[in-house]
């Protein structure tokens, strides 16, 4: 922004811990609190999950979630820059603007205690999934046996023996410590984790069409950089794994397929859900 606005605006970029100890006085702030915070219009700007928003703010998000939804980057790219990206950003509910879609590591695995080879070994697993029915029932196609907590909460979950394992992806395994409990990645690229940029609507209609512009041209600048980057974490973190003795597990394109195909009853399952004809716009883009 600094260089495409000059001095328009002044940016105070911090983690939620951050803003905790500067304007909370230490008390926690989860990212729900962060929504709200950002509907009241105590903090402008944000990064959040779209599954997160797709509870309450916009349920097209949860499409999002699907499995096997996306062919590859490229795709995702186009649907999520897009008109249909654009419709999803333009109508989230409340004091709130989209401005771009990001990757929170790209595409899910599955770290836990046990090694996937073929879709029945998820059978009778207890498996950490995000909080939308999309998540569940994608798990409960394969004989899974879905555990609906946040992402955060894996590490604790698999100390108590709640779960055996958990929908993450790559480069929150070492950021989250789940390398700390869990010895195995099945990799099973079976939807993609996506986060967006948000900022909150009185604060974005307050600029100008200029710097608005600006603004929006930032954000999507920021959202392929970080996209990008995610992508690139894999192999850093498939490298570590190595050393540390993680077993990383890819699961077989024939099982991916079989996978895919346990789990299409979800499309004519959960389509009415969604603003009319979303799941095919989306294959079809």
């Amino acid at each position: 922004m600094e260089v495409l606005a000059p001095g328009e605006l002044e940016c105070e970029v911090m983690t939620l811990s951050e803003y905790s100890q500067r304007y909370q006085n230490g008390a926690k702030v989860t990212k729900h609190d962060l929504l709200d915070l950002m509907e009241e219009g105590q903090i402008e700007m944000a990064q959040m999950y779209t599954s997160t928003l797709g509870r309450k703010h916009n349920r097209d998000m949860w499409s999002l979630d699907m499995p096997f939804l996306f062919r590859d980057h490229e795709h995702a790219a186009r649907v999520l820059e897009g008109p249909i990206g654009k419709h999803m950003m333009d109508n989230i509910q409340g004091n709130i603007q989209g401005l771009a879609f990001t990757y929170s590591g790209g595409y899910r695995m599955v770290p836990g205690s046990f090694v996937a080879n073929k879709i029945e070994d998820f059978a009778g697993q207890a498996i950490r999934v995000n909080k939308s029915p999309i998540a569940s029932e994608t798990f409960l196609a394969i004989g899974a046996n879905p555990v609906p907590i946040e992402l955060e909460e894996i590490v604790g979950a698999m100390d108590s023996g709640s779960i055996t394992g958990g929908e993450s992806t790559y480069p929150r395994f070492y950021g989250l410590e789940q390398n700390k409990v869990c010895n195995v990645i099945n990799d099973s690229q079976h939807s993609l984790f996506l986060t967006s940029i948000i900022i909150n609507k009185q604060f974005w209609n307050s600029m100008g069409d200029s710097l608005r512009e600006k603004v929006q041209d930032t954000a999507l600048d920021c959202a392929r950089f970080e996209r990008k980057e995610s992508i690139e974490d894999i192999d850093i973190v498939k490298s570590r794994c190595q050393q540390d003795n993680i077993l990383v597990n890819p699961l077989a394109k024939s099982e991916q397929i079989r996978f895919a195909q346990a789990t299409q009853h979800l499309y004519p399952k959960f389509e009415d859900m969604f603003s009319a004809g979303l799941l095919q716009k989306i294959q079809q883009s």
